[in-house]
């Protein structure tokens, strides 16, 4: 079905026409067009790899170029780390191909390619990035810089990505970060069922070098003619395209079997569309892609790996053609689960019937288990009502701390329990809304769940309300747990992952009126404190302050008076506005203990006061 939407909209046709005149007119380059109010920006699958044959093949993280002294660390904020890996586990890290990556920093740093990026943002509307093969990777690289650039905006345009034989560019954290950006449907690689080129990257490049040098240099001269000539330039022999057809097929063959348990090899994200002179099927399953990848390879020849690259047009033309003349009656008969698995594994079989069941086979296996992420979306509203009690019972729990004789508050009372019932019943509660969420952020990033899920206000509020009652908690069960002594402080190295993605969904928020309620004062303290991460600043803080006591190396000292200076502006402005509860206040609470050690400090600074010059200026905390 996606197939077909696709094959039935200008979008493939537009974006192949710019790739053929790119690939003519824009050698090593790109070019941009308009068409029906869409900005489409073609790289040309012509380029230049000299200098760059070491390091194609090779992967580096993308969050360090490698091989260019001029790289923006910045420019894939959104996908720089797979989010959750933690620590510095190599498994965890998005890396991708370094000669595809120089080639579009090459291209990124020209003032052309800035001033037109320039006029797309500014006119804000979609944009299609599109490249023929190695063109179509600088597109799919392109497409997650403007993405990753478009993150923090609340409504921004459409970013679509069409590659046409494209190579693989990235890992398979690169893959599951792209997923749970939930920007897969983002990228539509458009793959001819022999092409060799979408396969090459998941064989080691070095033993076949030489012909692979060949090989390129042959398809660039006949891309770069108007006309395709196809006999343009030297030729790799019958006995050549035998060797590097079976070389690859070997190595495709094998990442099949082995359902990618290899993290750092090439791995395809996005939509595939596999097509054939019979028609095309789409897939978005990263296991169904790389055995259709396979099986298709496996049921050609030497010769049609390498002309099938060069067929794309007669492919785009074809599909395009065949499902805007389909029959009503065609259709019909595609209703069914089981006849859609015969049609579309006869678009890609090319009439080879020995090829049609393990196809269908591969296809099934991709299919969608469970229920529609409409329905997830309204089990997890019930389960929210269900777990509406055990958040009644840490409000009750804070309620009882704010009004208690001995004035340690919500925060500290937590901290400093014994063995109470109380106490444990409240962890007990904490542990079970934690996996709620985690839950649902572990079904979103499955695409379980609706595709605006995270910007509905009834979650986006839920979230922060869980966030900014039971976090404090978290943090004093850190610290009751001294596990900041093993780890070190809860921002850097304690934070579970739910909370940022919280925070995320928060500052994301595109709520009518939200901006106008935010900016009136409040008249009393509020009920929680608005910064969830407020007790976690205190326990810093407090740090620095006994560091102080026990420094003498005046430049520690000023960096430690820096730190406790900015706490102090903003725990200030935080009880000013009110933003704070009134256990932030308590007599015997964590903030105010800590207040009256820096004022009793700062009376003692006369002693030291020329190690450390303008300390005696600093007001003591309210």
């Amino acid at each position: 079905m996606q197939a077909r939407f696709l094959g039935s909209t200008p979008m493939l046709t537009e974006s192949w026409k710019l790739c053929a005149r790119a690939n003519v007119m824009a050698a090593q380059g790109f070019l941009v067009d308009e068409v029906g109010g869409v900005s489409y920006v073609a790289f040309s699958g012509v380029q230049s790899l000299d200098g760059l044959e070491p390091f194609c093949g090779t992967m580096v993280p993308l969050s360090v170029a490698g091989v260019s002294p001029v790289y923006d660390g910045g420019m894939f904020s959104a996908v720089e780390k797979q989010s959750g890996g933690g620590g510095d586990n190599n498994n965890n890290i998005v890396m991708v191909d370094a000669g595809l990556l120089q080639l579009f920093l090459n291209i990124y740093h020209t003032p052309v390619f800035q001033n037109q990026m320039f006029e797309i943002k500014k006119k804000q509307k979609p944009v299609v990035f599109t490249g023929h093969s190695i063109g179509g990777a600088v597109a799919a690289l392109s497409s997650l810089w403007l993405l990753s650039y478009y993150q923090s905006i609340s409504s921004p345009p459409s970013v679509i990505c069409f590659t046409y034989g494209s190579p693989l560019i990235g890992n398979e954290p690169l893959s599951k970060a792209i997923h749970r950006r939930r920007w897969g449907g983002n990228f539509c690689h458009v793959v001819s069922k022999f092409d060799i080129m979408p396969r090459l990257l998941l064989a080691p490049l070095a033993p076949i070098t030489t012909h692979l040098h060949t090989m390129l240099k042959s398809w660039h001269l006949i891309m770069n003619s108007p006309f395709f000539i196809r006999d343009l330039g030297i030729q790799l022999t019958d006995h050549e395209k035998s060797e590097l057809f079976r070389f690859v097929l070997g190595y495709v063959e094998a990442t099949a079997r082995s359902s990618l348990v290899v993290t750092n090899s090439f791995t395809p994200f996005g939509n595939f569309m596999f097509c054939s002179s019979d028609g095309a099927v789409c897939v978005d399953d990263v296991v169904a892609i790389v055995r259709m990848l396979h099986l298709t390879f496996a049921s050609g020849s030497p010769s049609s790996s390498i002309n099938d690259h060069l067929e794309y047009e007669s492919y785009v033309e074809k599909i395009s053609l065949q499902y805007l003349n389909r029959t009503e009656d065609e259709l019909c008969e595609s209703n069914t689960y089981e006849a859609g698995l015969t049609l579309a594994s006869q678009s890609v079989s090319s009439g080879q019937e020995h090829m049609v069941k393990p196809i269908k086979d591969c296809l099934r296996g991709a299919r969608r288990i469970g229920r529609t992420p409409n329905l997830n979306g309204a089990g997890l509203a019930i389960g929210l009502s269900k777990i509406a009690p055990l958040r009644a019972q840490i409000e009750w729990y804070k309620a009882l701390c704010d009004e208690s004789d001995d004035q340690l508050g919500y925060y500290d009372s937590f901290k400093l329990r014994g063995a109470s019932k109380r106490g444990f019943k409240v962890l007990i509660n904490c542990v079970k809304l934690g996996d709620f969420w985690n839950s649902v952020i572990d079904m979103l990033e499955k695409n379980q769940l609706p595709h605006d899920f995270h910007k509905q206000a009834k979650w986006v509020y839920a979230s922060q309300s869980y966030k900014l009652l039971v976090e404090p908690l978290d943090i004093a069960e850190y610290y009751h747990n001294e596990d900041n002594r093993k780890k070190g402080h809860y921002l850097k190295h304690g934070r579970p992952r739910r909370y940022e993605i919280f925070d995320k969904w928060w500052r994301e928020r595109d709520i009518y009126g939200e901006n106008d309620n935010c900016n009136r004062n409040r008249s009393k303290f509020a009920s929680v404190t608005q910064d969830s991460c407020f007790w976690a600043k205190v326990e810093e803080a407090s740090n620095w302050v006994e560091s102080v006591k026990c420094e003498s190396d005046p430049r520690v000292l000023a960096g430690l008076w820096a730190n406790i200076d900015k706490f102090e502006h903003y725990s200030r402005g935080m009880v000013e506005r009110k933003e704070v509860s009134i256990d932030v206040l308590a007599r015997n609470s964590s903030f105010m203990r800590l207040s009256e050690d820096l004022r009793v400090l700062k009376l003692q600074l006369p002693c030291f006061s020329p190690q450390v010059p303008g300390v005696l200026d600093r007001k003591v905390l309210p």
